[in-house]
């Protein structure tokens, strides 16, 4: 076995997963804390259910997020969070749907899940690459 095997096989940095997976879970602690106001913003913009669907959603986030962080079945892990993401990104931050200060706040938001989407994709070539090896 060649070094650059044994590096394949290494997980990701761990600050790398410490970072990204501390910011997951603050959003999903916030979530939990705020749960009435996000299943308003998720009534209002027409979530079917969102009294089951945003708890339940913000628990999926929190586990994902413990897996990921702790490579502990880090291909589902990457898996749930674009998951995620990809359900309630473009309906809870649909700027373009807004006007003024909302619109720019929207985008703000927007993007930054796009930046974190990005962040999964990586870890989730990581995971198949070391499920490759």
């Amino acid at each position: 076995m060649s070094d650059d095997d044994a590096d394949s096989r290494r997980p990701p940095s761990f600050l790398g997963r410490l970072l990204y997976g501390g910011t997951l879970f603050y959003m999903s602690v916030d979530g939990f804390r705020n749960n009435e106001k996000r299943v308003e913003i998720a009534r209002d913009s027409g979530v079917p259910a969102p009294e089951l669907l945003v708890p339940f959603a913000t628990g999926m986030l929190l586990v994902a997020t413990l897996l990921l962080t702790l490579w502990v079945w880090p291909l589902v892990a990457a898996g749930l969070i674009l998951v995620f993401f990809f359900s309630t990104t473009p309906v809870i931050h649909s700027f373009w749907e807004f006007e003024g200060k909302d619109r720019a706040n929207q985008k703000i938001n927007f993007l930054k899940n796009i930046a974190l989407i990005g962040a999964a994709v990586t870890f989730l070539v990581e995971a198949l690459r070391a499920r490759e090896d």
